[in-house]
C-alpha cells in the first residue's frame, strides 16, 4: 500500500503528528525529523521515524515518489488497519 507524508526536515525532533489534508482534500500524514534535507539523510530519517512509529523493520518502508519534495509518497508492505491502528484513521 502507499501513504502520502507531508515532511519537515530539522523540526526539532523525530515524530510522527498525525494526518491531515492537503489543499485538494487528500489524507497526508505529517512527519517531523531532526535532520536536514540534505544527501537524503531526512528521508532517511522519515524511514526510520515511521518504521518505529509502526512497529516495523525499515526494509518494508520505501520512499517511491518526492526524493526531493516535503511531499512525498511512501510505499508500505503493511496492511492498511496497521497503519490506523498507528496513526488513526485518515480524515
Amino acid at each position: 500500500m502507499q501513504f502520502a507524508v507531508r515532511v519537515t526536515p530539522r523540526g526539532g525532533r523525530d515524530a510522527v503528528e498525525g494526518w491531515t489534508a492537503d489543499a485538494a482534500g487528500r489524507p497526508v500524514l505529517k512527519v517531523r525529523v531532526c535532520a536536514a534535507a540534505a544527501e537524503g539523510a531526512a528521508n532517511a530519517a522519515v524511514i526510520t521515524v515511521l518504521a518505529e512509529a509502526l512497529g516495523t523493520p525499515r526494509s518494508r518502508l520505501r520512499l517511491v515518489a518526492g526524493h526531493t519534495a516535503r511531499l512525498k509518497r511512501i510505499e508500505a508492505e503493511i496492511a492498511w488497519a496497521d497503519l490506523v491502528r498507528a496513526f488513526g484513521t485518515p480524515p
